[in-house]
């Protein structure tokens, strides 16, 4: 996508992007990736095949993760080491919360003591207060043959972060 594709207003407004396939999905995984801060949390939202678990896989191998990535749709966390990357040396929590019913569920997950560098959350409305606060939210939707994307800085850091790839045309060439 063209820098002209991004409208951005204001460190406070949201950038608009359309990704026209799972490549330029990957493509913006790797622009957050190179700009997050540390520790980043992200909430994903979008419905089921709006895209939220491809950009997840191609934001934990921007990361350097290695292997299979497997989607935390039954399991609700998986947990990745990060051996390299943009990120230092850390865990990456991978949730996907669809499946349960209340935020309550999710004390039994053990993510009280989690310390991760990276957090990617999809449906964290089924969540609550349950889950720490999110840097950037995320919403893709399914737009003719590709995806619109919103990212929505909600902290000092995630818009920090979001001006930062702005201005260093990071989100330019999806």
């Amino acid at each position: 996508m063209s820098e002209a594709g991004i409208r951005e207003t204001g460190i406070d407004a949201a950038v608009v992007l359309h990704l026209p396939d799972a490549d330029a999905t990957g493509r913006l995984a790797q622009a957050l990736a190179r700009t997050a801060p540390t520790p980043a949390v992200v909430h994903l939202h979008g419905d089921l095949g709006a895209g939220k678990s491809t950009l997840a896989r191609g934001w934990l191998r921007a990361l350097g993760v290695t292997g299979a990535i497997r989607s935390p749709t039954y399991t609700l966390v998986e947990r990745y080491s990060l051996p390299m990357g943009p990120l230092p040396t850390g865990e990456a929590l991978h949730l996907d919360l669809y499946r349960i019913g209340d935020g309550a569920e999710l004390e039994f997950l053990g993510l009280d003591d989690a310390d991760a560098a990276l957090w990617l959350v999809e449906w964290p409305e089924r969540g609550g207060a349950s889950l720490p606060a999110a840097d950037l939210h995320v919403a893709l939707a399914i737009e003719g043959d590709g995806r619109r994307c919103e990212l929505q800085p909600m902290t000092l850091a995630g818009r920090n972060w979001l001006a930062q790839a702005v201005a260093q045309h990071e989100l330019a060439a999806l």
